[in-house]
């Protein structure tokens, strides 16, 4: 289990189970995760999602026409049917 566990460094314990299943190989799903932990084997964690830090600053209410303006999509297409994004 080591040496697969040590060449494939990206496989799991289910996978690993899987590739011992194959080689002929029986040992319990439970056991085999119980052994991979005892021997510190573990596939990284990839990283959270960021999150922003402190307060935002409000927004500034308008205080006349045409002081804010806005776009509410994500794309748009020309006449001939030529794609754009802002």
């Amino acid at each position: 289990m080591r040496a697969i566990a040590q060449e494939r460094h990206r496989f799991g314990y289910r996978r690993l189970h899987v590739l011992l299943k194959r080689e002929g190989y029986v040992v319990n799903h439970k056991k085999l995760f119980r052994l991979y932990r005892e021997e510190r084997l573990a596939v990284r964690r990839r990283g959270g999602r960021k999150r922003a830090i402190g307060t935002r600053a409000p927004m500034t209410v308008p205080m006349a026409p045409n002081d804010r303006w806005s776009l509410d999509f994500v794309s748009d297409q020309l006449t001939d049917g030529r794609r754009f994004a802002s």
